[in-house]
Parts: C-alpha cells; structure tokens; sequence
C-alpha cells in the first residue's frame, strides 16, 4: 500500500527573496523578513546589490512571479497555523477520515489492529490502528515490517517495535504533508545482523516442522483408532471367529401346462403364453410364500431349524438361544435364505445356509417341496375358478330342462291329451269324412229329387241322414274351441302343450350348450394348470462358502474410512463456520 505524498508545492528555483528547506521530501517556502521603512536611503544603501529580484510582473500573481511564490508561501504559513491550533482530537478525526477514503480492505485494517496490538498499542478502531501505526513511522502493509516484527517478537524484544526496524518502516513510507518524527529512545535495540536474522528463520521453519509432525501423529493416531482398528477387529472376526456356513443352490421354474391350441387365443394373454412373462405374478408369490414366516415354522416344525442354529458349534453372532422369540428366529431364517427371480429368463434362484452341508440340502429339499404344494394349490384354485362358472350353467340348464318337462307331463296327465297335434288331426280327419258322406247324401237327395215322381220315404231318408251328418260335424267342429261343457278346449290343450314343449326344447338346447362350455373350461383349466419344474437340484456342498473373510474385511475397512472422512470433513466444515 503506497500513500500518495500530500505536498503542496515543490520548487526548485531559489532566489534570494525566498530560501527552500526540505525535511522528509517537504517543500517550504519562506518568504523574506519585512523590509521596514525608511525615510531616505543613504549612499551606501543605494550602491548596495538590490536584495529583492525584479522579475517583470510587479504585483501581477502569476504562475511563477515572486508574487505569486509569496502569496503561496502566505496561504501555507496560515494553513500551518490553523493546524498548529486545531486540537487533538480534531486532528485524529482528520487524519481517520483520511484513511478512510483510502479504500482499505477489511483483510487490511485486521492486520493493521493485529500489528497495533503486537507494538503495544490500544486503538479505538481498526482506521484509528492505521493512524498510530503512522504516528510511530511504521507502515502496517510492508513486508519487510511483518518480517522484522515477527523475529523481533522470537528474540523477545520489545513490543513496542521502535529502534532501527521503526527507522527503516520510516524511511520507506511515503512522504506527507506533516514531517514525521520518530520518538527518541534512549537504549534502542540493535540492528539485526544476516546470521541472526537466518537463524530466526530457520527456528520458525524448525517450529513449523515440529507443528506438522505433531498433527501427522496426532492424524495417525485417529486413523488407527477409528480406521485400523475396527478393521482388525472385523478381520479376527472373520478369520478366527466366525463358523463356516455351507450353501446349497438351487433353481427353479413356474411353468404352464399350455397346448398348441392355446396361441390361437387372440389379446395380450396370446402373446406372452409362452414367455416368462406369463407365470410372473406366480413366481413372485412363491418367492414370498419361502420368505414367510410360514415356511420358516413349517421347517422349524419337520426339521428343527431352531435347534440347528442354536447348537454350541456356532459363533456368537449366529446362535439362536434355545428360547429366542419368533422374530429373532425368523431374522436368522432370513439372514441364512437368500431367493431372487429374475422375470427376464422367469427362472427362481435360491440359496440355503447351514453348518453342515447335508442339513443344507434337506433345508433346501424341504423348501422346494413346500413350493410345489404351493403352485399345486394355486393351480387347483384356478382350475376351480375357471370351471365354477361353467358347471353353475349347466346345472342350472339341467334343473330348468326338469323343470318343463314336468310341466309338459303335467298337462298331458291333467288333460288326457297325449299329443294335441294328433287330436287335432283325428278331428279332422273325422269331420272330413262326416262332411264327405254329408256330400254323397246330398247327390243321393238330388238324385232322388230329379225323378218325375220321387219316393218319399227316400227323400226324408235322405235328408235325415244329411242333418244327422251335419249335425255331427257341427259338434266336431265346435268341440276343437267350445268350453260350455265343462273341460277345456282342444285348442287351449294344444296351445299349452305346444308352450310346454317348446319351454322343453329350449331348455334341452341351453342345457347342451352348458355341456359344452363345462367341456370347454375343463380343457381351458387343464391347459392352464401350474407345475414347477426344477433347473438345478439341490446338492450337498463340499466346501464352506461363508464367511468370505477378506472380502468382508476390506468392505469393513472401506466402510470405516468413509465414515472418518465424512465425519472429518463436516468437522473441518463446521469449524471453519464457526471461526470466520
């Protein structure tokens, strides 16, 4: 930071009028004394060399007359006055707000109060710090000044910062409007030399070492502590500890039982038939049905889960006690299966952990075994489902057909018809024959009537037997719909049997459609009935696969250190926060 000289005029001419002093870059112009007056010059004053240079503009001001040199030299005089009365605190205030308009930055004006304080000083403000730094010639932005003060701080010197150090910080300030005396000390300290002064340095250097050692061990030890040794804890764990579990594999699929006519069905359905896509939902029930609690007291109950897991053979992490709850048994059921299906091939992988490889295998054999119950009573279920519509029609149609073959039955036995269309036919079979010797009475009678004298007897036998006939046929005729003599028309017979028969045909015709849906379903049913198929048996391992010791061991110490670095890093975070 360089302070801009607050001079007000520098000149380099002298003349004799006026004489030039220069302290701490300085310039004063001193007018001449007052000449006084005199009431007549005498010889030798007249042949006397003029004391006053006449520079050709008389009383004109001009820039560089002697008139305006004087008039300058008075404005400074009484500027100089006015500060030599102006008190104190004013002039504090001055010299602050000078400062101020500097344009300082904050980084600045801490060091300045830094520095202020290391000399020794109280300052009301940072500004004011500026202010008495100045006052005793040191320049608070140097750093020659930083250097000088921080060794003398190492030697123990005083705190006040004076002697050579304050001398040199002077002669390198800029000049100002006031010269700038340093305060005299009676037993100021000495020079430092270029030895004295690399010796310092290299004790700070050894300081600053001896810092970096202590935080790289202080660094070590919580590595070690938070790091290292949780991780040689998991790893005597893992490789001294832990029992060594046998795992059993298997894999299965959920199929259907589809035939070649089920791609003819049209929708969705027909397009992922013969996918993996089809038996998804299946797949994903059985995988839940062998991750319950179900399944695990079913193994618990027919090959005592429980007691294999609590024997005395395993470590302390994995044993059940004998009279652990439901929970605790069915957490290690869930630690010791592990079942996934991918829908992308539709194939079930399992897996089955146990302390002995022939205990895996039934545990593995049982489950599996469990899964087939399982898909068989869903499939039976959907068969059911399927079928259940199909047969409730078709009972239904067969009780409807008894239903209107009763009532056919019925109204024959009540009528004493046993076909109406074949009464009616009899009818009038009988009237056709009535009205066809009806006929042939009547040729007879035209006969008989044509001779020149007909026989009377003939005549009335004739027309006897032509009323008897009409009269039968007229009671034949009005016994096919007349009610009047007590029982019911023929016509009404034949209309209620015919409505009875038809209601039989009818039901005749649904119940067979019945049949063929329940035929229809059955098949439908048989084509989609579930069944697992299995891709790879379970078989007795020979060879631990758990734990993985290094494997786990190296998580772990991954594991740690992320932990310690977040944690360093929000602390470090978190301090810087706080200190700025």
């Amino acid at each position: 930071m360089t302070t801009r000289p607050k001079a007000r005029k520098f000149r380099i001419r002298r003349n004799d009028g006026m004489r030039s002093h220069t302290d701490f870059g300085e310039a004063v112009a001193t007018p001449p004394p007052p000449t006084p007056i005199r009431s007549a010059p005498s010889a030798e004053e007249l042949m006397a060399p003029p004391t006053y240079v006449e520079d050709g503009f008389g009383d004109l001001a001009m820039p560089g007359s002697a008139a305006a040199a004087q008039a300058e030299a008075t404005a400074l005089a009484q500027a100089q006055s006015d500060e030599q009365g102006m008190s104190e605190a004013e002039q504090a205030e001055r010299e602050i707000a000078a400062i101020r308009a500097e344009g300082l930055t904050g980084r600045q004006l801490r060091m300045a109060r830094r520095i202020a304080q290391k000399n020794g000083l109280t300052p009301a403000s940072d500004f004011d710090a500026v202010r008495l730094l100045r006052a005793r010639g040191l320049d608070p932005f140097a750093s020659s000044n930083m250097l000088d003060m921080v060794v003398n701080t190492a030697r123990g010197g005083e705190a006040e910062g004076g002697g050579t150090a304050a001398a040199a910080a002077a002669a390198m300030l800029p000049a100002t409007t006031r010269p700038v005396q340093p305060p005299a000390k009676p037993d100021a300290p000495r020079p430092i030399g270029a030895e004295e002064r690399a010796a310092e340095i290299m004790k700070v250097q050894r300081d600053i070492a001896r810092r970096r050692r202590r935080r790289l061990v202080l660094l070590a030890t919580r590595l070690s502590v938070f790091v290292l040794l949780p991780t040689l804890l998991v790893a005597f764990y893992y490789f001294r500890v832990a029992t060594p579990l046998y795992a059993t594999n298997t894999e299965f699929v959920i199929q259907k039982a589809e035939s070649g006519g089920s791609s003819s069905a049209g929708g969705l359905g027909g397009l992922l038939g013969g996918t993996s896509f089809a038996t998804v939902q299946e797949s994903i029930v059985v995988q839940s049905y062998l991750e319950s609690r179900e399944a695990m007291l079913r193994l618990d109950e027919e090959l005592n889960f429980r007691d294999h897991f609590s024997a005395s053979n395993m470590d302390p992490l994995v044993r059940l006690d004998p009279d652990a709850a439901i929970e605790t048994v069915y957490s290690t059921y869930r630690d010791q299966l592990t079942i996934g299906y991918d829908p992308t091939e539709g194939v079930v992988k399992m897996e089955m952990l146990a302390a002995d490889p022939i205990t895996s295998q039934a545990f593995s054999e049982a489950l599996i075994r469990y899964a087939e119950e399982r898909v068989d009573r869903m499939s039976q279920r959907l068969r059911e489902d399927q079928m259940a519509g199909a047969r409730e029609s078709y009972e239904d149609a067969e009780r409807r057909v008894s239903e209107a073959q009763a009532r056919v039955l019925e109204l024959q036995e009540r009528r004493g018809v046993l076909s109406a269309d074949a009464e009616v036919s009899a009818v009038f079979s009988q009237i056709s024959t009535f009205e066809l010797e009806a006929q042939q009475e009547r040729l007879r009678l035209a006969e008989i009537l044509s001779a020149r004298s007909p026989n009377p007897t003939r005549v009335e036998v004739a027309q006897n037997n032509i009323a008897r006939l009409e009269t039968l046929i007229a009671q034949l005729r009005s016994g096919l719909t007349d009610t009047q003599t007590g029982g019911a028309s023929l016509a009404r017979i034949q209309s209620e049997l015919v409505i009875a028969q038809a209601d039989l045909d009818t039901r005749q015709m649904m119940l067979a459609q019945a049949l063929q849906q329940l035929e229809t379903a059955r098949i439908e049913a048989n084509r989609q009935s579930l069944y697992l198929s299995m891709g790879v048996f379970p078989v007795a391992p020979d060879q631990a696969a758990y734990p993985r010791a290094f494997e786990n061991t190296l998580l772990a110490f991954l594991v740690f250190s992320g932990i310690y670095l977040m944690v360093s890093m929000t602390a470090s975070i978190l301090r810087e926060q706080v200190s700025s």
